[in-house]
C-alpha cells in the first residue's frame, strides 16, 4: 500500500491487490491497527463515512470470452469525495 494524504484522523491509501477481494485489504490493514473507515467487522462504525470507505477505481481483468486485456476505471463516489472534503486529504 502507499499512503497518499494524511490527516488527523484519517488516511487516504492506494492498495494494489494481485489476487484478492475486499476482505483481503480490510483485515490486513485492520491487523497493522489501521482499519477502513467504516468497516464495522474489523474495525469500528465511524461518524465521517456510513460505510466502508473503499473504492475500486481501476480494476483490470481478462475477458472471460474473447481472452483480451480489459481495464475498467470508475471515478470516486460523491460519498467519498465528501469525506475527502472533510478530512482535509487530497488525491
Amino acid at each position: 500500500y502507499e499512503v497518499l494524504s494524511s490527516s488527523n484522523a484519517h488516511s487516504l491509501v492506494r492498495c494494489r491487490l494481485l489476487t484478492g477481494r475486499t476482505h483481503q485489504i480490510r483485515v490486513h490493514l485492520a491487523a497493522q491497527g489501521s482499519p477502513v473507515a467504516g468497516d464495522c467487522v474489523y474495525g469500528e462504525p465511524d461518524a465521517a463515512v456510513a460505510r466502508q470507505a473503499l473504492h475500486a477505481w481501476r480494476v483490470a481483468l481478462t475477458h472471460p470470452l474473447t481472452q483480451r486485456p480489459l481495464e475498467i476505471e470508475a471515478s470516486l463516489p460523491s460519498d467519498l469525495q465528501q469525506l475527502l472534503v472533510d478530512q482535509n486529504l487530497t488525491l
